[in-house]
């Protein structure tokens, strides 16, 4: 959970909570304290999805099913997207016209806070091509390199 949120990004995550028929729960805690405390709070979930590809920092070595590391709270981590490509995640939500945060379509490819997160720079328009949304920037469905797309992030 970032400090500085985008509000677009808020807006979008309550739209899928009603759309999907989910719970929020936001802790404003390091990650490691966050599991701990939903984990206490909810001792029956054993096993949690997360989003993380092999080409994502620290995913190489990953696999569909993997405990957490030693010193985090213990569950097993499902990593159902784990072989896929950057435009393999866009192919994807686009065939079947999956809603997503607006923000990429403004040419952010990777989303943190207000403060460290910016316009994908391989993104930029260049002269003499076209920005759909008027902003310099193509959408993030545009970028083709899996290791460009965190490029406009500060860390």
């Amino acid at each position: 959970m970032s400090s500085h949120p985008f509000p677009e990004v808020d807006h979008f995550v309550s739209q899928c909570v009603h759309r999907y028929h989910l719970t929020v729960h936001r802790y404003p805690l390091p990650m490691k304290h966050a599991f701990e405390t939903y984990l206490n709070q909810h001792p029956h979930v054993k096993a949690i999805f997360v989003g993380t590809r092999r080409t994502d920092p620290h995913g190489g070595k990953l696999t569909f099913f993997d405990r957490t590391d030693k010193g985090w709270p213990d569950f097993m981590r499902v990593h159902p997207v784990i072989d896929w490509h950057y435009q393999e995640i866009w192919a994807f939500l686009r065939y079947l016209e999956i809603p997503y945060c607006p923000l990429y379509d403004l040419g952010y490819t990777s989303l943190g806070g207000t403060t460290d997160t910016h316009p994908n720079p391989k993104l930029a328009v260049q002269k003499g091509e076209r920005s759909v949304t008027g902003t310099g920037f193509k959408p993030a469905y545009e970028l083709l390199a899996d290791e460009e797309e965190r490029l406009g992030r500060d860390r």
